[in-house]
This record gives structure tokens, sequence and C-alpha cells, in this order.
């Protein structure tokens, strides 16, 4: 049952990733024999539900993926990065993410890692950096994003964003929350960390 869902948000993705230059351009989309469906245990945090009651995540041209990757919350493998660092437990309850395909994803694909990054509004995400390069693609709600030594940025649905490796970044939402999907390439076995330097 849940793989056909993951199958139909894995299909929405694709719809938009490939309609997107930016995204296009920066990494190809996996061709069908590089994903592999992999069954994996599903890991439930609050922030699932949020994502799921979120009225703020207003976005008629993206509201197919959107409601496609609402409808595996409950399946899937919630990743929780920051858990044992001191980012603190606000955070925590109110900042979610999962891969849909990739070395953990819920398709296995070894030359490409994407996942989706919920928000709710009104939450600082500090600095961090990590070395694969990234790439934010805004589905739904909006968010301020910055790199070190630039000011932010409120980026809305259809807006991009690029980190160079290890470039340090962060994101601050407002009155609305944020829908992302995240794209990498390059470096991708090193999880991101907090920037201490910056977060003082």
């Amino acid at each position: 049952m849940s793989r056909g869902l993951f199958e139909n948000a894995l299909a929405e993705v694709k719809k938009f990733y490939e309609a997107s230059t930016e995204l296009s351009q920066f990494k190809s989309f996996p061709d069908n024999d590089q994903l592999k469906w992999q069954e994996l245990e599903p890991y439930y945090i609050n922030p699932a539900r949020l994502f799921a009651e979120d009225t703020t995540l207003n976005s008629d041209e993206y509201s197919a993926v959107k409601d496609a990757l609402v409808a595996v919350k409950d399946a899937a493998f919630w990743r929780e990065t920051y858990k044992d660092t001191s980012i603190g437990d606000e955070f925590l309850n109110r900042f979610g993410c999962y891969e849909l395909f990739g070395w953990e994803g819920h398709f296995h694909c070894q030359e490409s890692r994407g996942f989706i990054v919920y928000s709710t509004g009104d939450l600082y995400y500090p600095w961090h950096h990590h070395p694969a390069e990234e790439m934010y693609f805004i589905l739904a709600g909006e968010a301020e994003f910055a790199t070190e030594g630039n000011a932010p940025k409120m980026l809305k649905p259809g807006d991009t964003v690029f980190h160079a490796e290890n470039q340090p970044h962060n994101m601050q939402t407002r009155e609305k929350g944020v829908l992302a999907w995240v794209q990498w390439r390059g470096e991708m076995g090193i999880a991101p960390v907090l920037t201490d330097r910056l977060n003082k």
C-alpha cells in the first residue's frame, strides 16, 4: 500500500523537477534503472503531523506534489539530523525532512540524494554546512535564506537557492511555513553540522 503512495510522490516530484531549468542543470533526475524501491520502517515525528495540518502551505502550482508528499507522511522515515546537538527541542518538534531517493531513501539511488524539508512558520534554522553542494526548490509557503556574508532573501514557490560546498547558510520562516525539495550532489556521505562559529 505505502509503495504505491511513494511511487505517486516520486512521479509528482519528477514533474516539477524536470520542468525546472535550475534543478535539471544542477543534477539530472535519476533514471528508472537508478532507482530501487526499499521498504523502510516508518519513523514518525511531530513535524509530520504539523506538515499535514499547515494551512499556510498554499501553492496552487505545486499543490499536487504537496498533497502527494503529505500522503506518505505516516509511512515515511523522518530524519532527525540534529537530535543530539544543542539545537533544542523547539526546533526538533517543528522541523522535519525525509529522503525520498538516495542512499537512505525510500528509493535507493547511489548517484543522487533528494529530500523534502518542512518547517513551521516562525522558526529559525541556525547556520549549518555540509560538503554536498545543495539546491533548494520552494514548493509551498516561504522562507528567508541567507549565506555567510550575504543578506537574507525571501523565497517563494518556484524559487531556488544554491549552497556551495561547506558554505554556511541558514533559514528563517516568518508568518508561513515552508515546504521545499532539497537536492544534493558531490560529496553526499556527510550529514549537515551546525556552524558553531556563527551560532553564538
